[in-house]
């Protein structure tokens, strides 16, 4: 059962933390993350049930930490972005319906371009939704700059923040 998930809004916003996620069945919230770099976030959204979800992932694969897995699926890409699905569908939301969304996996680090965190957690969220026949309703990915991302439930609309500028990604 996922319902540990399940968030109550303060002050109208949920904060959607690092190696996180969070489901919301109230269409007056707000969820949100901040500082998504390499990392990347995820949006799911039914606009019929106002239900949506969000994780912040960091890394792409739970393979060589199974411990740290079992833990805390929501760190990694494997593990986290069929749990938010999970939540969001025992909640109420309807695969058909879902609006999907996702920002992040900028390369920040300067590491040489060695370890390619945000590279590698952009492939592996691409193979998962490929697998499941999950289409992007739109995404922001990629580059060098970090970004706040935030869904409100009240109308779907997914926002971007980087740099202090801000725009809507859905809809378009």
């Amino acid at each position: 059962m996922t319902k540990q998930f399940l968030r109550k809004a303060e002050n109208g916003t949920i904060v959607v933390g690092v190696s996180d996620l969070a489901v919301s069945d109230d269409a007056d919230a707000t969820l949100i993350t901040y500082a998504l770099g390499s990392c990347i976030g995820v949006t799911v959204f039914d606009p019929t049930t106002r239900i949506g979800g969000m994780l912040h992932f960091m890394l792409p694969s739970s393979k060589g930490s199974p411990d740290k897995a079992r833990a805390n699926p929501a760190m990694f890409a494997d593990t986290g972005v069929p749990l938010l699905f999970k939540a969001c569908y025992e909640l109420g939301a309807k695969k058909s319906s879902l609006v999907v969304c996702a920002a992040g996996g900028a390369e920040i680090l300067a590491d040489d371009g060695h370890f390619k965190i945000g590279t590698r957690n952009r492939t592996i969220l691409r193979k998962l939704f490929w697998k499941n026949s999950v289409l992007l309703a739109a995404d922001d990915t990629g580059g060098t700059g970090s970004r706040t991302l935030s869904l409100h439930l009240d109308t779907g609309r997914i926002e971007i923040r980087s740099k202090g500028n801000g725009r809507t990604l859905w809809p378009e």
